[in-house]
């Protein structure tokens, strides 16, 4: 589908990080079971799986949650409970969405807050990942980031 001559910056970034968002989690999801299944497999066959797979897995299903939340939000596709909404007036609708997007929005700003404390924790720590090779920031990076794109507009 091709963007219109006239769309703003902010909108073809928009679709590009939505193409970005989508081929991540796919790639990410692809790769999960992939190494899942060899893991069984090697297990199964030979007794003992990759020894850094199941550390991998773990981290893979944290990103594939923290991009998959800002996907679903972005698309309006996140779960929602609106069982107040149901029962008061059709005009109070805009106003009960307001509210709820406000929460939700502090909510998300509280989450990245103690995510930066977190992950400034683990660089103080220096916390370290894949048997000492990998700075645990690196992969924990994720969390403030997604909380925090969570919480914006």
């Amino acid at each position: 589908m091709a963007a219109p001559a006239t769309a703003s910056w902010a909108e073809r970034a928009g679709r590009w990080s939505s193409r970005v968002e989508t081929a991540l989690l796919a790639l990410l999801v692809m790769a999960m079971v992939g190494l899942a299944g060899w893991q069984i497999l090697m297990r199964n066959l030979g007794g003992s799986g990759l020894a850094w797979a199941d550390e991998a897995l773990r981290i893979m299903v944290l990103w594939v949650t923290m991009i998959g939340a800002v996907a679903a939000c972005r698309e309006q596709r996140h779960v929602s409970i609106d069982a107040l909404s149901r029962y008061l007036p059709h005009a109070w609708q805009p106003w009960i969405r307001r509210v709820g997007n406000a929460f939700a929005a502090g909510t998300s700003a509280l989450l990245a807050w103690a995510s930066w404390q977190f992950l400034r924790e683990s660089v103080a720590m220096g916390d370290r990942l894949f048997a000492g090779q990998v700075p645990a920031w690196s992969v924990q990076l994720i969390l403030p980031l997604a909380s925090g794109l969570l919480g914006s507009p």
